[in-house]
């Protein structure tokens, strides 16, 4: 009887604790958070999470994790996840986070005291757009990441919210939203590798029970019009099912197409769309790493800007870097100040002292092969973008367009020069003063070709030392400099016994170069060439705000005791 008093008793007292007295609740810190915000053409967005968790010590296993999503709408069996690099394999519907995912980590549940990295790709979900209150044909896209109630998370996290905006958005074009308290006003802006425009905005200091709001504005017609929400719709999709919304993004919808591909042809179609989204991403990226001309040039002026040389007015054409510094190799050795010691792999001979008379890239691009392979490289990237911004600074308060057709003359009037002539000796007498000139031609090589058709082209008294297996001759004869101030020469003299090439092997010859000095000097000349750009013209940012009607990145309702609430949970 006494022990059955003393039971009753223990149960009253256990009745009376707390809850949280008796079950312990989660406890842990996020020390690490980024979050990759991909807006794709259809109106849908894939998420990339990353969180590095800290479970406290004394609290109990962290073994389930739910993540708010901005609607129902996404397909559940695309989404992946792991922890540690293991695969999760339990991802269902949330119980407690509406609409949302949970992670059950099962085996791999982190113990107290244990970090876990954990990484989940929702591939496509429904987040709809608004139009931009501030600019006509804009749409608004604000997202707000998942985040954990403070009941269980604590401690600073270093955050990082990364925006990549629709595919073919132009980099003058879109515009950040104000950023969060503790982030960076200004997003750091770049390209990344599907040659979209991203916004970056990191806070060393935030802390991932607050909830924070980021956003963008860019022209609508990059996304399809049913993806923005128009005034008076209701602009909701919550499919109980978590099916997939109306379209899918590059990867979702690649996922779609392969479940389909052996029922129905239109699954063939469906991966023709997607390859060409891929294409003209990957176009889109690579277009954009070759326009390494500062913004500034593109804001038209009056006039036309005389006297620049050949090699500036390649860069005023965005010709690529490779042909360019070809170009400034035959500039610096018709001086006289290097010969071409190889050219596979391309080493030079400098001549000291140097000449008097070399432009200033001339000096720097002689500079950068005077250092080792190692700095190479990096010295001539260098050395271009003091070459763009100098042509930028020249050609500054002029019209660009009206610059060009004046230059594109030229390379047509040099041609026509060449083409004139009567004979071989004459015309490749023209032919050597006006090369850098037609080499602007993007038909260069064909051109060449037609131009002195089965004729000899007799090589310029410099070409041995560009073409160390080209045999020098004993005889030496005055050499035709381009003119200073940039226009085609005129006059000088040829040896007509020099010896000579066929046309199309000499014109083969200076493309050959051009190939090697890329591959064996500058490698990839994208990359060479992006490295530049993001010196010279870097993805252009906005001040302005455009805020939107409707915006947030999720919504939820909490109605029980143990579950984490506000879009996410840190376990339940």
């Amino acid at each position: 009887m006494k022990t059955l008093k003393i039971s009753l008793l223990l149960l009253l007292i256990l009745l009376a604790l707390p809850a949280g007295a008796v079950g312990q609740s989660y406890s842990f810190e996020v020390p690490e958070a980024i979050v990759d915000v991909f807006w794709n053409s259809d109106g849908t967005i894939s998420l990339a999470y990353e969180w590095l968790f800290r479970n406290d010590l004394g609290a109990p296993a962290l073994d389930f994790i739910d993540i708010g999503l901005p609607s129902g709408s996404y397909d559940l069996g695309s989404v992946s996840a792991d922890v540690n690099g293991v695969e999760i394999s339990d991802i269902q519907n949330s119980p407690y986070v509406k609409p949302g995912i949970a992670l059950g980590l099962g085996a791999n549940a982190l113990q107290p005291g244990a970090e876990g990295r954990v990484r989940a790709f929702i591939p496509s979900v429904r987040k709809d757009l608004f139009p931009d209150e501030a600019q006509a044909g804009y749409a608004s896209a604000d997202f707000t990441p998942t985040w954990f109630d403070a009941q269980y998370a604590s401690g600073k996290t270093d955050m990082t919210v990364v925006f990549h905006l629709p595919p073919e958005v132009k980099t003058e074009e879109p515009r950040w939203h104000e950023a969060p308290t503790g982030f960076s006003a200004e997003p750091e802006a770049a390209i990344d590798n599907e040659g979209r425009i991203v916004y970056t905005w990191r806070n060393p200091q935030a802390r991932i029970s607050d909830q924070y709001l980021f956003g963008a504005s860019f022209p609508s017609q990059y996304v399809t019009p049913a993806a923005i929400v128009q005034p008076g719709d209701s602009g909701v999709d919550v499919s109980a099912q978590g099916e997939l919304s109306t379209g899918a993004g590059i990867l979702g919808g690649l996922f779609a197409c392969i479940s389909g591909l052996f029922s129905s042809l239109p699954s063939l179609f469906c991966f023709g769309i997607f390859g060409w989204m891929i294409f003209s991403a990957a176009r889109g990226g690579a277009r954009r790493k070759m326009q390494y001309l500062p913004p500034k040039i593109a804001i038209e002026g009056h006039g036309i800007k005389r006297g620049l040389t050949a090699v500036e007015a390649a860069i005023l054409m965005e010709q690529p870097m490779d042909k360019v510094m070809t170009m400034i190799l035959f500039g610096a050795i018709k001086k006289g100040a290097a010969s071409v010691k190889s050219r596979d792999p391309l080493e030079l001979e400098i001549t000291v002292p140097q000449p008097e008379g070399l432009h200033p890239y001339e000096v720097d691009f002689l500079h950068a092969f005077a250092l080792e392979k190692t700095e190479r490289r990096k010295k001539l990237q260098e050395s271009m973008i003091a070459l763009v911004n100098s042509v930028a600074e020249k050609v500054k308060g002029f019209s660009r367009k009206e610059t060009v057709e004046y230059y594109r003359g030229i390379i047509e009037s040099a041609w026509k020069q060449v083409e004139a002539a009567g004979t071989p000796e004459v015309k490749s007498e023209k032919y050597e003063e006006v090369m850098e000139w037609t080499m602007l031609d993007r038909d260069y090589d064909d051109r060449t070709r037609r131009a002195f058709g089965s004729g000899p082209v007799y090589v310029p008294m410099w070409w041995p030392h560009y073409d160390p297996s080209f045999p020098r001759p004993g005889t030496s004869a005055p050499v035709s400099l381009p003119s200073q101030a940039g226009g085609m020469p005129s006059g000088g003299s040829q040896q007509v016994s020099l010896p000579h090439l066929p046309g199309s092997d000499f014109a083969a010859s200076v493309v050959t170069g051009v190939q090697s000095f890329s591959a064996g000097v500058v490698g990839n000349v994208s990359d060479f060439t992006g490295a530049v750009t993001n010196k010279t013209n870097p993805v252009p940012v906005s001040t302005s705000s455009g805020r939107s009607s409707g915006g947030g990145g999720c919504a939820c309702a909490c109605a029980c005791a143990g579950c984490a609430c506000a879009c996410a949970g840190g376990g339940r």
